[in-house]
């Protein structure tokens, strides 16, 4: 009797075990894909930010602005006294 329960006990350890392996596996498996769709998704933000940066850096310098013209009042002699 005592050789029956330890076999049971065995049996329920093998099964226990395997179930166990069994949902870790399947638990992994699905926090993997989580993690590789954040990596993808870092890359694809990380390309995106370097073609802006490169854009902003090689954008051509503005036309400097036209000088005004310096305008010249001519003053008549102003006659003081006599």
């Amino acid at each position: 009797m005592d050789i029956t329960i330890i076999g049971w006990i065995w049996i329920g350890i093998l099964i226990g075990a395997g179930v166990g392996i069994l949902t870790m596996s399947l638990a992994t498996t699905a926090r993997i894909g989580d993690l590789e769709a954040e990596i993808l998704n870092g890359r694809a933000i990380r390309e995106a930010l370097k073609e802006e940066i490169f854009r902003l850096e090689n954008q051509a310098k503005p036309k400097p602005r036209k000088r005004r013209k310096k305008r010249v009042v001519k003053v008549d002699k102003i006659k003081v006294g006599k």
